[in-house]
């Protein structure tokens, strides 16, 4: 059983997104900004983090950049997984170290299926 760290600041998002990866059988843990994101990770150690980039305090291109930067979370594999749905946006996310990007609204079987193959 894997720990997912979901990060998102709508209440509504992180609850679709927690119930999606609860039926791969994993544990989720939540932060609701960049700054929480930031302080969970190297403590908590998930096996993988889903994460909004549109969050308060620290945007999640922000967050992605300095957890793949930091030797302790470099390892973590990222989802971002945002209502930016610009090839741009796409583009940059992995350029911040994301792992896989998806876009909002989002499909439940999709996005346990990328929690699966990162895991």
């Amino acid at each position: 059983m894997a720990n997912i760290l979901v990060v998102d600041d709508s209440p509504t998002e992180l609850k679709l997104m927690a119930a999606a990866i609860k039926k791969g059988r994993h544990r989720v843990s939540t932060a609701v900004d960049g700054e929480e994101a930031l302080t969970k990770a190297p403590k908590e150690l998930p096996d993988l983090i889903v994460l909004d980039i549109v969050l308060p305090k620290k945007n999640g291109f922000q967050v992605c950049r300095q957890l793949k930067n930091a030797p302790e979370t470099k390892h973590i594999p990222i989802i971002l997984l945002s209502s930016k749905s610009q090839s741009s946006d796409r583009f940059w996310g992995l350029r911040q170290g994301a792992d896989e990007y998806m876009t909002k609204p989002f499909d439940d079987a999709e996005l346990l299926a990328n929690v699966t193959k990162l895991l």
